[in-house]
């Protein structure tokens, strides 16, 4: 959950690949949730990639080609998980107790 003063990271990026945030105190707005779906979606390519990946590399007839595409789209998803346990760090800093500074 994230404070009215932290932004949360949103797990799509904008123009020029640059971050998006989300400016909320709470984790049932629209946008919140949207997040949280789509965060879902790309955790579950992620994992879909990865057994599509470890069935090519058992293959022995994998062309060059298919291996070229899966590296693509493993790197892109893995992009996506970065970007998904990047916001999730920032979303447990953000809700621990913090220390009063004197």
């Amino acid at each position: 959950m994230t404070t009215q003063d932290e932004m949360r990271l949103l797990p799509w990026s904008g123009p020029g690949d640059k971050p998006c945030y989300l400016s909320t105190d709470g984790r049932s707005g629209y946008m919140s949730r949207l997040a949280d779906n789509i965060e879902a979606v790309q955790l579950g390519t992620a994992a879909q990639l990865l057994e599509e990946a470890s069935e090519a590399l058992d293959n022995q007839d994998t062309s060059l080609d298919e291996m070229r595409c899966l590296v693509k789209e493993l790197t892109g998803a893995l992009r996506d998980i970065l970007r998904v346990a990047t916001s999730r760090g920032q979303l447990l800093a953000a809700s621990e107790p913090r220390e009063p500074t004197y």
